[in-house]
């Protein structure tokens, strides 16, 4: 009777089932590796039905136009500048008051300055008496050129008068011949010399008339000099630029102020305008010559754009707006007006209201909600023109759909959302 029995392996050591737990195995690993990096196929997330706010997507007129909050201000303001540095010794005004044009405000002294000016007056007086006094040279010389011209010429008829006499003293034998030469010999020189004085005279006239032009230029630019610089102690007493009321003095008696530093404003009686902040994702859609509208006491007022400051800052560009026709009255600097702003004309559109989620999207996806409002997807649309009130679709969402509108923070990641009743 044999001792030897064969041995029968489990079915886990057996080869074939060895392999197929290996290969189950890897494959496993694999799905859960890449489940780790890849992540599911749809992310989601369960919140509040409550927590959300739902808007339907509706076919209706959009109102092309943003909310305006405008700040009144002057039409004109005028900034007072010293235009010369000095101590304050007077002031001759207070912020509040009416002005006149030209009116005293300010007087400031500035003994450098004044040291500086008369030091200059000196320089320019003497420059001026200096071309004075070449300009009355020219002129005696001019002078004194005719009347030697002058006596030439006397002398030619003197001498011609006594050469005919002679001429017949000496046929009588009245006076002798040398004589006579001797008057002829005097009237043939004067002939000789007028035609070389007449020359001379022309050539320093016509010298004398290029030089006058420019004597006076120069005496004109240094009189226009020594106005300036007498004008420099006047500008040491600031006045009033134009009439208006004298809104900003900042100032002390005894203080010194430079040269080119601003201390006050008037604001002249033309009127006031309105001043607003616009977000700067309507910079390329609001221009001059655009409408608006805003509510004083019981009326409204039109206003047009009349300047677009393209400066972007903290999120904001600045406009300006005049009023259409007259100006409210009763409007005080500084007052805030709150009305609408029309950047084109109402058109049929898909509208979906407004909401915080444009914000995190930009208009670019929207959680829409399924028919059974117990869930929401997340897709991508395209929005047009918008408001505070209303956003235009252009694509991606369907008149009667439902969508999310509320604030999507921590959910830019998301692709589903489960909503809890």
């Amino acid at each position: 009777m044999s001792m030897d029995r064969p041995l029968r392996q489990p079915w886990w050591r057996r080869r074939l089932w060895l392999q197929t737990g290996i290969a189950v195995g890897a494959a496993a690993l694999i799905i859960t590796i890449v489940a780790m990096f890849l992540g599911g196929p749809e992310r989601s997330i369960r919140v509040a039905a409550t927590s959300v706010t739902v808007a339907r997507v509706t076919q209706g007129t959009f109102h092309d136009f943003i909310p305006l909050r405008g700040k009144v201000v002057p039409m004109n303001t005028v900034y007072l500048d010293a235009l010369e540095g000095g101590r304050v010794d007077r002031i001759l005004a207070q912020a509040g008051d009416m002005v006149r044009e030209g009116q005293p405000l300010v007087e400031l002294s500035n003994t450098e300055l004044e040291l500086d000016v008369l030091d200059r007056e000196g320089r320019l007086v003497e420059s001026i008496t200096q071309l004075q006094a070449y300009q009355t040279q020219l002129e005696q010389n001019r002078v004194s050129n005719q009347k030697a011209l002058a006596q030439i010429d006397y002398d030619v008829t003197r001498l011609q008068r006594s050469v005919a006499r002679r001429n017949i003293l000496v046929a009588d034998d009245a006076e002798p011949v040398e004589t006579k030469d001797q008057v002829q010999d005097e009237l043939d020189y004067d002939l000789k010399v007028r035609p070389m004085q007449d020359e001379s005279n022309r050539k320093q006239e016509a010298l004398r008339q290029q030089q006058l032009p420019h004597i006076r230029s120069q005496l004109g630019k240094l009189q226009e000099d020594l106005k300036i610089t007498h004008g420099k102690l006047d500008n040491l007493t600031v006045r009033a630029p134009v009439t208006g009321r004298l809104t900003a003095l900042d100032l002390k008696v005894g203080e010194n102020r430079n040269r080119g530093e601003r201390f006050g404003e008037v604001t002249p009686e033309t009127g006031f305008k309105l001043a607003a902040e616009v977000d700067e994702y309507y910079l390329r859609h609001v221009l001059d010559g655009q409408i608006a509208d805003v509510g004083v006491g019981d009326k409204t007022w039109v206003l047009k754009v009349v300047r677009v400051y393209p400066k972007v800052t903290n999120g904001t560009f600045t406009i300006d707006l005049a009023f259409q026709d007259a100006t409210p009255a009763g409007l005080l600097p500084g007052q805030t007006l709150q009305g609408k702003l029309a950047l084109g004309a109402d058109r049929t559109a898909t509208i979906l209201p407004a909401g915080a989620f444009l914000e995190r999207t930009g208009g670019d996806w929207i959680f829409v909600l399924a028919k059974d409002g117990k869930s929401a997807l997340r897709r991508t649309i395209k929005i047009g023109r918008r408001n505070a009130e209303q956003v235009e679709i252009s694509s991606g969402l369907a008149v009667g759909e439902r969508a999310i509108i509320s604030d999507y923070t921590g959910l830019e990641r998301i692709d589903r959302i489960e909503l809890k009743q």
